[in-house]
């Protein structure tokens, strides 16, 4: 009897391993299958989003609290939308004032009003101001609103980067719109955009809100 009984358990985990490799196969064929119909920036967008969230949820850049550090957690994004990804042209500000931006804290950084982008999107044109880091010149920072935020993006507000040499041949690639830290830990201090950059339209790509 209790050889038989043994015989059954070993029988029964053995079906249990093979039923689980067998999942793992299933599961690893069908993210093979999901990449190899993506196209090429589809894939480009989705690797460096896995390299984000890795770094995010593993807890190397010490944005995240310690309770939503996860070895499986990722960020969350729209998919990846090449119809965001705009050429734009730039224009730019003549002796452009140097201000301080509101935070979400009592810093203030200095920035300089740099240029403008301007960009054809539902329909309509559309504009969004670049400042200049006063700390770093090479540095442009473009921070935004839209009217996903507060429902499937982060309430202040999403950020845009760029390089001085990117406005030889402007792209605006929503697709890369990223959160402040502050979504994820209020002890940080984050820029708030500006006024006159809160869109009036809704820009569903890039990064989600976090919670």
């Amino acid at each position: 009897m209790i050889k038989k009984t043994y015989l059954l358990i070993l029988v029964l985990a053995l079906i249990s391993c093979d039923n689980t490799s067998k999942w793992k196969t299933q599961s690893v064929d069908m993210e093979k299958k999901k990449t190899k119909n993506m196209t090429e920036y589809e894939k480009k967008a989705t690797h460096f989003r896995d390299s984000t969230s890795a770094m995010f949820l593993s807890g190397a850049n010490g944005v995240l609290e310690k309770k939503d550090v996860s070895a499986t957690g990722r960020l969350k994004y729209f998919e990846p939308n090449e119809s965001y990804r705009i050429e734009a042209k730039f224009k730019p500000i003549e002796n452009g004032e140097v201000f301080k931006m509101e935070t979400s804290t009592d810093r203030l950084p200095e920035y300089k009003r740099f240029g403008i982008l301007s960009f054809m999107l539902e329909g309509a044109e559309q504009e969004l101001t670049v400042y200049q880091n006063l700390e770093d010149t090479n540095y442009l920072f473009l921070p935004f609103r839209d009217l996903t935020n507060g429902n499937t993006t982060y309430g202040a507000g999403r950020y845009l980067n760029f390089m001085l040499a990117d406005l030889e041949n402007p792209l605006i690639d929503f697709n890369l719109a990223y959160n402040p830290y502050c979504a994820y830990n209020k002890d940080f201090s984050c820029p708030i955009p500006p006024v006159e950059n809160h869109l009036k339209i809704e820009i569903p790509a890039g990064e989600k809100k976090w919670h």
